[in-house]
């Protein structure tokens, strides 16, 4: 079966994570996508935030990098890797909590997303109960959250 190399990311910000429903699948996902052929998973990350909300984002490294030549270009570490089957093949994804300082910028790719929202622990769980969210995304998102150190209380 084909495996395409996909990246997500989970932007935390001020307590909550922003989801999007994507248009051609009609589920609560996290911004994301295939990385492009000669494309390292930090940019692609990147470009996926600027093309489906219009952000700039920071990744959050999940564990301190090594020290390396001055030759050598540290990536992120992801918090997360799964593979998944999305039907004729599956996707490897390397999850990334992320961080912005511009969320005013946000504007909604209509071609691509039906909505986006900012929910807290408690708010994905109510969206999960009563629409379209993968399991995995729940659990994600909420350890996302937990990992920032912005869980809610609830």
């Amino acid at each position: 079966m084909r495996i395409d190399m996909v990246v997500a990311g989970y932007l935390v910000h001020e307590g909550k994570v922003l989801l999007i429903k994507h248009r051609k699948l009609g589920k609560w996902l996290p911004v994301g996508g295939h990385i492009e052929k000669d494309e390292i998973p930090d940019d692609a990350l990147k470009r996926e935030f600027k093309e489906e909300v219009n952000l700039r984002i920071e990744i959050i490294d999940s564990m301190k990098n090594l020290q390396v030549d001055s030759d050598v270009r540290q990536l992120k570490n992801p918090f997360h890797v799964n593979v998944h089957n999305v039907g004729d093949h599956e996707h490897c994804c390397l999850f990334y909590i992320c961080r912005t300082a511009d969320s005013n910028s946000l504007k909604m790719n209509r071609d691509e997303l039906l909505d986006f929202r900012w929910l807290s622990g408690q708010e994905i769980d109510e969206i999960y109960e009563k629409e379209d969210m993968p399991s995995d995304v729940r659990s994600i998102a909420k350890l996302a959250l937990e990992a920032a150190g912005q869980e809610d209380d609830v």
